[in-house]
């Protein structure tokens, strides 16, 4: 961490777009993180910023509007009301969760684009963009599909390949195509306001070269950028939705997404701090932190830095970007357009009171370095192994043994042994060996030393039995008990960061009022008589039919992704009127069915067709058990030529269709009709 004092803390969580729910990728990747920290800095007394909002502009909104067939404006709303109250269930405490649709951040995007105009910080470019002739618009990158050059994914975005995740830009992919008509698109000259990267490459270098206390994630991902040599990138698009563009000669142009996003942590702490704002964003002795994914590392560290630097008026980018690699979903990418997600607003409602389950699982598995995967089995066994079994056993024994023996007070303190004064000196290590994993954003480190604190409580009981010397010796028990107690105040106080309710559930059992950091370790948090009370177990036991039934919920999507992901077959070439009207479809009753000996395919089949009982091979054994289908109404296409299947001649064919998990299903009439009505 850099060397340089400081007195306050912006902490970003990034913008997320208001074009849908949360999931888990984003809780990993970013917002856990964050709320970690943040946290932290409160529980040692820092003062400190939390800001975030949606991010209301861009493409990905408008595709959603046309999607739901509703302005854009009711998708943010929808969204945004949707997403700040799923945060709220899940305890992410920000200062302020804020939009970018406010008129203030309208105000302040334009300012601060006039500001780099007037300053001559911009070059105007006329170029060749993609433009839709039927549509009768430029398109932005996410408009632009066509097939990846690196990975052959023919679905590839204008801007990135979600599938290799390449950064690209739409002259690269082959064949593109217009995602408002579907046609090809042609190349129109249009003006548009360049930030020239390039010309800042040394201040931007030196920049991140004063930081080399970042990931090497995010270093290694911002040096490739430099490597390769910045180029200008356009502030501007050729949109309707979207900041106006604040120039007389800049009719039908928005600022770049890209551009107003980031200003949005400066209008929300405008919004949230009002006159005192400034400091946040202009003082020396202000530190700025952006927890964001890893999709948004040169956005963060090269382009808003760029930004702030050629205004001249803010801190010129932040003093550490904890990025984050993608978390994944049992053995899959999360996708929000094949929805291969948990969404954070159905697992609040499928898992009432288990927030602090997930924030565990999360931390434990976070994408620090590398991506991590998320798996309900494995969210099941952290749970009932190590919430219930370590943390929450040792406090349930501690409370549990002090109500029983003492009252629900702490007990008195008597001598210390040796194996006490270990206990204690092993104790007091922990909160600054777990301060030093959060200050260098290693969260997942921080959690596990978190939880040896539990695991120590539970080995100093196992070794000194206080249920054993009750009996002989109280006054032994109530100082060991009361150590325990000790031990539980210290993990009221260290589990803050990383489970919320479950610390002030401690807290709330404890009565325990002073929770500053620095207070974590000591065997004195709780004087003799001080009273506690038993406020249940802290966690409960995962039953597996529990965690099946949100693994079903996935293969589900996954049959459901598969259907919608298949081909239909090419349509047939034209018929008449006259050819269709040569077949002879009719309602028909199954009366008997039997397997066909030597097929593992074929019933034989006799129906009631209203003009006689004829017998059908039909290729559905595999799909249909014999006994099940005696009774079933079914389409006959009853004038096909009879053919001998397995020796037996078949007269017509039993018309069919595929479901979602792809088993063949009757087509027949919603209500029982008479057997021989005809299909028109």
């Amino acid at each position: 961490m850099s060397e340089k004092k400081f007195n306050r803390t912006t902490v970003t969580a990034a913008l997320i777009y208001a074009n849908g729910p949360i999931h888990i990728g984003h809780l990993a990747g970013c917002y856990v993180p964050a709320d970690v920290y943040v946290r932290y800095l409160r529980a040692k007394g820092e003062d400190v910023a939390f800001i975030s909002g949606t991010d209301e502009h861009g493409v990905p909104i408008t595709i959603r509007a046309q999607k739901e067939g509703i302005t854009p404006q009711e998708v943010v709303d929808k969204y945004y009301t949707q997403i700040n109250q799923s945060f709220v269930d899940f305890g992410i405490d920000f200062d302020i969760y804020s939009r970018t649709s406010k008129p203030i951040h309208h105000e302040m995007s334009q300012e601060i684009f006039l500001q780099l105009y007037n300053q001559g910080k911009f070059v105007e470019e006329v170029t060749e963009q993609y433009y839709d002739e039927k549509a009768g618009q430029f398109l932005a990158d996410r408009y632009i599909v066509g097939t990846c050059p690196v990975c052959g994914n023919e679905n590839a975005y204008g801007d990135q390949c979600e599938r290799c995740g390449s950064t690209l830009s739409p002259r690269e992919l082959i064949n593109p195509r217009s995602m408002l008509s579907g046609g090809t698109p042609i190349l129109k000259e249009t003006k548009n306001w360049n930030l020239p990267l390039d010309a800042m490459q040394p201040e931007l270098e030196k920049y991140v070269a004063s930081h080399p206390e970042w990931k090497t994630n995010v270093a290694g991902q911002v040096r490739s950028w430099l490597n390769e040599g910045l180029k200008p990138r356009a502030m501007t698009r050729d949109l309707d939705w979207g900041i106006k563009v604040p120039l007389p000669n800049a009719e039908g142009k928005v600022m770049y997404v890209w551009f107003d996003a980031p200003i949005g942590y400066i209008t929300f702490t405008k919004e949230l701090k009002g006159d005192d704002w400034e400091k946040w964003w202009k003082a020396d002795d202000t530190r700025l932190i952006h927890f964001i994914g890893k999709d948004n590392i040169v956005f963060h560290c090269l382009i808003f830095p760029a930004m702030l630097m050629a205004d001249g008026r803010f801190i010129a980018g932040a003093d550490n970007v904890p990025a984050n690699e993608f978390m994944n979903l049992e053995g899959d990418k999360i996708s929000t357009s094949r929805n291969w997600a948990v969404w954070l607003h159905e697992y609040l409602e499928d898992m009432p009171g288990k927030q602090d389950v997930l924030r565990y699982t999360l931390i434990a598995n976070a994408p620090e370095t590398k991506d991590s995967e998320f798996t309900w089995k494995d969210y099941q066994t952290r749970n009932n192994s190590e919430l219930v079994g370590i943390l929450g056993n040792f406090v349930n024994r501690a409370v549990v043994l002090t109500e029983k023996n003492f009252g629900p007070a702490v007990p008195a303190l008597g001598e210390l042994t040796e194996a006490d004064q270990k206990m204690l000196e092993e104790l007091a290590l922990y909160p600054a060996k777990i301060a030093d994993s959060l200050d260098n954003f290693r969260f997942r480190e921080g959690l596990s030393l978190f939880i040896e604190v539990a695991r120590l409580g539970n080995q100093y009981l196992a070794s000194t039995e206080p249920w054993k010397v009750i009996k002989e010796n109280p006054e032994r028990a109530a100082t060991i008990l009361n150590l325990s107690l000790q031990i539980t105040a210290s993990l009221s106080i260290l589990a803050e960061p990383f489970l919320p309710f479950t610390a002030t559930k401690l807290r709330e059992m404890l009565n325990l009022t002073d929770t500053n950091w620095s207070k974590a370790g000591s065997a004195s948090l709780l004087p003799e008589g001080h009273s506690i009370q038993n406020k249940g177990l802290l966690f409960e036991k995962i039953e597996d039919a529990v965690i099946e039934a949100q693994v079903q919920k996935l293969l589900d999507t996954k049959k459901m992704n598969e259907l919608a992901s298949k081909t239909p077959a090419p349509q047939k070439e034209a018929i008449t009127y006259d050819d269709f009207s040569k077949l002879d479809i009719r309602i028909a009753t199954i009366t008997a069915a039997e397997a066909v000996p030597k097929s593992k395919k074929l019933l034989k089949l006799t129906l009631n067709t209203g003009i006689d009982t004829r017998t059908v091979v039909s290729g559905i054994a595999e799909h249909f058990s014999p006994e099940a289908i005696i009774g079933q109404q079914v389409s006959l296409l009853a004038n096909l030529a009879p053919r001998k299947m397995m020796g037996i001649e078949s007269q017509g064919m039993i018309l069919m269709a595929e479901d979602r998990d792809g088993k063949l299903q009757f087509i027949r009439p919603g209500e029982p009709i008479w057997n021989g009505g005809t299909v028109s």
